[in-house]
């Protein structure tokens, strides 16, 4: 399996290369050449297999270039029970006949991006030795909330690595700026950017592909890498965790083989439901996927228009995980969409960048709603969905994962599909604790301190706080800086004592 990019579909690299570099050097994104097919009869032999058998079941077919042993010490290093609670790793919750959750927030830092982000860190550094690699690789993040403390806890004291961290100050929950600023580790740096997730992003994606400074830093013997979702090594793991609740749903018997369902995603930057479209590329049973959007809907109006325009307000919601407008891996669905036509995606992102905006053809428009249904909702109706959840069910989710329920909801009233759907819960309800403690009890006084909140919302709910969080208690801060967007590369400086 060699590796292209979705602006030059003439280079070919290898996972490993894909892996370390991040980022193709023209801006593209690393994609396969092809989508490796799966049987029904090997989804069948996975039944009753532990989600480590999964992965490497799923991991070797993009990764061709690792031998059987290194892509074990891989998997095995990062999907542990000590770090996920169980061997189930993504455990699947029924709420009804119809309905299952899969909870993707069991991991060190109780939100999904753990799937991915416990396991790049081997894959990079089994990649920099495949490759020849003896620099310092640097990992340069931009985060929503999430993305950042999973990257800071997988990298922490990597031998060979470095990783800095920029997260819009005021765009993420209280939790997610103490996880991250008061993060452990020799090797790592937390920065605020004024300025919200995309500017962070686009910040991170000029120093990418800035030659000057690329040079300056490898005359420096540093080299950039990224764990945001366009590394490929990012991608990869997410498509497992769709493979393993297909494969408990068969366990349970609530489908049977070849059975097809629907899968619901609660997305910003369109890496995890892109992961379900791989997925299903491959053979796995789905027929259509939900992405769900909060009031940042720009996914919603581009699959139902085919016109993607990030011109528009910028909002601060409950759910600051998808408060995006810039879905980087949308990039990668386009490519294979429009029969991996480099020139064309390279125009399109040409256009995005000077105009904020662009439009697809009606083939590529009839072949998005083919596949995909958009939704979005707003945080009133949010907060309304984690109460009926809670009070219906007994089930307490947090607000992404509530989007992507009342976006469901909205599908299954449009349409009338009922057939099985697994929505995907991407964060422990306690990552988010105004907002859900919030919707729980309308009356609950929020000028409590944060630790308060979290053992007021474990009463209230009957589950337990957990330990990544009750922890940060009485943790000191380490990084508290904020910079200026155009301030970026002064800042990676200074992490790097340049």
């Amino acid at each position: 399996m060699l590796f292209n990019s979705t602006r030059n579909n003439t280079l070919k690299v290898s996972s490993a290369q894909a892996i370390k570099q991040g980022l193709s050097n023209e801006g593209g994104l690393f994609v396969p050449e092809f989508f490796p097919q799966v049987s029904l009869e090997e989804i069948n032999s996975l039944v009753n297999k532990k989600y480590v058998d999964i992965a490497k079941f799923v991991l070797s077919k993009y990764l061709t270039d690792f031998t059987e042993e290194e892509l074990e010490l891989c998997i095995n290093s990062a999907y542990t029970k000590e770090k996920f609670g169980s061997d189930k790793i993504a455990p699947l919750y029924k709420l009804n006949n119809d309905t299952f959750f899969i909870e993707l927030w069991h991991g060190p830092t109780c939100a999904f991006k753990d799937m991915a982000l416990q396991i790049l860190p081997y894959l990079l550094t089994v990649s920099a030795k495949k490759t020849g690699e003896d620099k310092l690789i640097t990992i340069l993040v931009a985060t929503s909330g999430d993305t950042g403390k999973a990257a800071l806890e997988g990298f922490k004291d990597v031998d060979g690595t470095k990783i800095i961290v920029f997260y819009p100050k005021d765009g993420v929950s209280d939790i997610q700026k103490l996880q991250m600023v008061t993060q452990a580790g020799e090797n790592v740096f937390v920065s605020g950017v004024d300025g919200n997730f995309d500017d962070a992003q686009n910040g991170v994606k000029k120093l990418f592909t800035d030659e000057d400074f690329k040079k300056e830093l490898f005359d420096s013997n540093i080299v950039f890498s990224s764990a945001n979702s366009i590394n490929f090594g990012r991608l990869v793991p997410q498509v497992v965790y769709y493979f393993s609740s297909y494969i408990q749903l068969l366990e349970n018997g609530m489908v049977s083989l070849g059975d097809k369902i629907n899968v619901v995603v609660p997305t910003g930057n369109f890496g995890n439901i892109l992961a379900a479209y791989y997925a299903k590329m491959m053979g796995l049973p789905i027929d259509k996927l939900i992405c769900a959007s909060n009031s940042n809907n720009v996914l919603t109006d581009f699959i139902n228009t085919g016109v993607y325009d990030k011109n528009r307000a910028f909002n601060l919601t409950s759910s600051p995980s998808m408060d995006i407008l810039i879905s980087s891996n949308l990039e990668r669905l386009l490519y294979e969409l429009s029969d991996k036509d480099d020139k064309l995606i390279t125009e399109y992102m040409s256009q995005l960048q000077s105009s904020g905006k662009y439009k697809v053809s009606d083939a590529i428009l009839n072949k998005v709603k083919t596949n995909f249904y958009g939704g979005y909702c707003d945080d009133t109706t949010t907060a309304k969905v984690i109460k009926e959840t809670f009070e219906s069910y007994g089930y307490l989710i947090d607000t992404h994962t509530a989007v992507a329920k009342a976006v469901y909801d909205k599908y299954v009233e449009e349409t009338g599909d009922k057939k099985i759907s697994v929505i995907a819960s991407t964060a422990s309800p306690y990552k988010f604790l105004n907002s859900v403690i919030t919707a729980v009890d309308e009356t609950y006084d929020t000028d409590k301190d944060d630790f308060t909140k979290l053992q007021d919302l474990s009463e209230k709910s009957n589950t337990s706080v957990p330990d990544a969080l009750g922890g940060l208690k009485g943790k000191s801060v380490r990084f508290s800086g904020v910079c200026e967007k155009e301030q970026m590369k002064d800042i990676v400086k200074t992490a790097l004592d340049m």
